[in-house]
């Protein structure tokens, strides 16, 4: 998944590293060593800036810990979440920028930490043979993200990826319509492939919903709906393989002269 937009944001949420501030190399960096706030926080930013994720997380959490009434501690969280994030470990990640967001709720950096819990569901998002717990919640985060701040600098990219969930959506719903329409369950087919034309309609998959749904409309003994199917298909998909091929499923059904 892209992360175009994520990276640069550490520039802007990480302060300027301080002249002659400790950046040990050991790891007695993760150790419980008092520390003033500047020293721990740049110490998270170096193992940060070095690909060390987890250790960065880690130190940044300290930060709050050991710091949790100074400005740095704010930035802290959020960075931890990003750590967490670079790291893959999603649910850490999550779990931070939520904690940021019930401290800060109106803090300006809360689309960023919309953007990151998004992002986290969203890089999780499975197959379409596998349950799709993780795509419904990505929609959703993606979807509040994008109501709250509709202007945000992150607002268009989660558009994006709305429509891209959607089509991963449709998809597995398109995947179980299949399933059932081998096994001759006309009618659970017919359920599946009508939820994609009716909520997933924008989608890439919507050509092939309307073409089955008119082998299914036939197969269960109704060609009028069948033929209004395949009428549909061919007013907004003219020429497609689908709309083909549902055309030639009419013409084979139609009644003899």
């Amino acid at each position: 998944m892209h992360k175009t937009l994520v990276k640069p944001l550490v520039v802007g949420l990480s302060l300027v590293l301080l002249a002659g501030c400790a950046t040990s190399k050991n790891k007695a960096d993760t150790n419980y060593v008092a520390r003033d706030v500047s020293t721990l926080y740049n110490a998270a930013k170096y193992r940060l800036d070095r690909g060390q994720f987890k250790i960065a997380a880690a130190l940044f959490d300290e930060v709050e810990r050991q710091h949790p009434y100074s400005p740095w501690a704010r930035r802290a969280q959020l960075m931890s979440a990003f750590s967490y994030y670079m790291g893959r470990d999603y649910t850490q990640s999550i779990q931070s920028a939520q904690r940021f967001l019930s401290i800060h709720p109106g803090n300006k950096d809360a689309p960023y930490a919309y953007y990151l819990i998004s992002l986290c569901y969203y890089e999780q998002i499975a197959d379409v043979t596998r349950d799709q717990k993780i795509t419904e919640q990505a929609l959703n985060s993606l979807g509040e993200l994008i109501r709250r701040y509709p202007q945000s600098r992150f607002a268009a990219d989660a558009r994006l990826k709305v429509d891209l969930v959607n089509d991963h959506l449709a998809g597995k719903e398109m995947e179980i319509g299949r399933f059932y329409e081998r096994r001759g369950q006309w009618l659970a087919a017919t359920v599946r492939f009508r939820t994609v034309i009716d909520k997933y309609q924008t989608t890439t998959h919507t050509p092939e919903a309307l073409m089955r749904l008119t082998e299914t409309y036939l197969a269960l003994g109704i060609p009028a709906e069948a033929e209004k199917t395949a009428a549909v298909l061919g007013a907004n998909y003219p020429g497609t393989k689908w709309y083909k091929r549902a055309y030639d499923l009419i013409r084979e059904h139609a009644p003899s002269a």
